[in-house]
């Protein structure tokens, strides 16, 4: 009887653990459609500067220097030259880990691409942690993309399979309803979050929709919330901005 308790536990433990895959296309002055911004943000080759990851709201340094809900445990080193930088992230309080990858920004294509793959099941990406074999890419519970809208630039090429599982999806990027619908629609994904305008894709906001969607919470609002708060909109040109479901 108390080993069948303890197998009980340990399987509904198990079953409450979650993965999220972040997407981070660099930003690239030189390779995207994008409004130029000062060059050493703008360098899709340099991580530790770039507007997305490296600068004070982007990934990497707002989880690290800002950020309360997720802890670094693990840097990655990237076996795709197109992944310049990765981290492995667990939640502070619960049990769910975040994988986020860099690409190089003059890969923005293969980084959307692949994160459409993944929003389908497709590609699962196993990362090694102490004992633990965790498992993100097509088996993650949510992808994210953060960067341009690439797809205002060019047409991906991805074959879809139909789906085997429920894959949450949101995307930091400007107009990402109007040019992921298609995609989403495809590939079976959920859009949990995105956009209906221009926006800036910086941490906050990812941070924001990240803490609702663990609490089932309202992520439209929760995005709202943060990016008014440090972008000074105004509430209601906030809520606009995001948009759940088709």
């Amino acid at each position: 009887m108390l080993l069948f308790i303890i197998l009980f536990l340990s399987l509904q433990s198990f079953s409450q653990t979650r993965f999220i895959h972040v997407y981070v296309a660099l930003c690239h002055n030189d390779n995207q459609g994008i409004v130029p911004v000062p060059t050493q943000l703008g360098n899709g080759q340099d991580p530790d500067k770039n507007l997305y990851w490296g600068a004070m709201f982007g990934l990497r340094s707002y989880f690290k220097n800002i950020s309360h809900d997720w802890q670094k445990i693990k840097d990655i080193e990237p076996k795709d030259p197109e992944i310049l930088d990765a981290i492995l992230y667990k939640h502070s309080s619960q049990d769910f880990y975040l994988l986020a990858e860099a690409y190089d920004g003059s890969k923005i294509k293969s980084c959307t691409e692949q994160f459409l793959r993944s929003s389908n099941g497709q590609g699962e990406k196993m990362i090694e942690y102490r004992s633990n074999k965790f498992m993100f890419g097509g088996n993650s519970d949510l992808v994210a993309y953060i960067g341009h809208d690439g797809l205002m630039d060019f047409s991906v090429n991805v074959k879809y399979n139909a789906p085997v599982k429920d894959i949450d999806a949101i995307v930091l990027a400007c107009f990402s309803k109007d040019y992921f619908a298609i995609e989403f629609k495809r590939s079976g994904a959920i859009p949990v979050l995105w956009t209906t305008h221009l926006m800036a894709p910086e941490a906050y906001t990812l941070e924001a929709a990240l803490r609702a969607w663990l609490n089932n919470k309202s992520l439209k609002e929760s995005a709202a919330q943060a990016y008014n708060k440090f972008q000074k909109c105004g509430l209601k040109g906030a809520r606009n901005l995001f948009s759940t479901g088709f």
